[in-house]
């Protein structure tokens, strides 16, 4: 399946000049969606997943498919004060200023294999900002996943020492 035919891409979205790559059309579409899925954990099957790690907000959608067909559990990583228990929090930094996001404290444990998964992997400051937070509650990542990959961006490189797959790379 060519997923590629399922990105729409949206021109001056969210600000002019940037071409957004939309992944609704492939979360319309229930074979699209299904495949995809379906190629995803084809990429993290026999890591030995404890847990995955679902970046807001449109990592949570393949991130706790994932979850479910990896027989681990599902951890939200969510922006600041949007969890309701005690939390851990990994600042990083953006183009123009810093953003963080949070996880609840005891959602990792020292030992815990982690996979990563976000929509878009971009500059790869935020995925790189969840590799951090895992670390520091004693996990480890056993991989980042995303469905489409930048290149042009370089993202991959703020990730280096942590395995990475993409479903769809520009």
């Amino acid at each position: 399946m060519n997923f590629n035919d399922y990105i729409r891409e949206v021109p001056d979205f969210p600000q002019k000049g940037v071409v957004f790559k939309d992944i609704t059309p492939l979360l319309e579409d229930p074979v699209a969606l299904k495949e995809a899925a379906r190629a995803l954990w084809q990429f993290a099957e026999g890591l030995g997943v404890d847990k995955v790690v679902g970046i807001e907000s449109r990592g949570f959608f393949f991130a706790l498919l994932l979850a479910e067909r990896l027989g681990a559990g599902f951890v939200p990583a969510r922006k600041p004060g949007k969890l309701p228990r005690p939390t851990r929090r990994q600042d990083y930094e953006l183009e123009y200023g810093t953003d963080a996001l949070e996880i609840h404290a005891e959602s990792i444990s020292p030992g815990d294999r982690v996979l990563v998964h976000d929509d878009v992997l971009a500059t790869g400051g935020t995925a790189r900002a969840i590799c951090d937070l895992v670390e520091g509650l004693g996990g480890q990542v056993v991989q980042c996943n995303f469905l489409i990959e930048l290149g042009f961006l370089k993202g991959r490189d703020k990730l280096r020492g942590f395995p990475l797959k993409a479903l769809i790379t520009y």
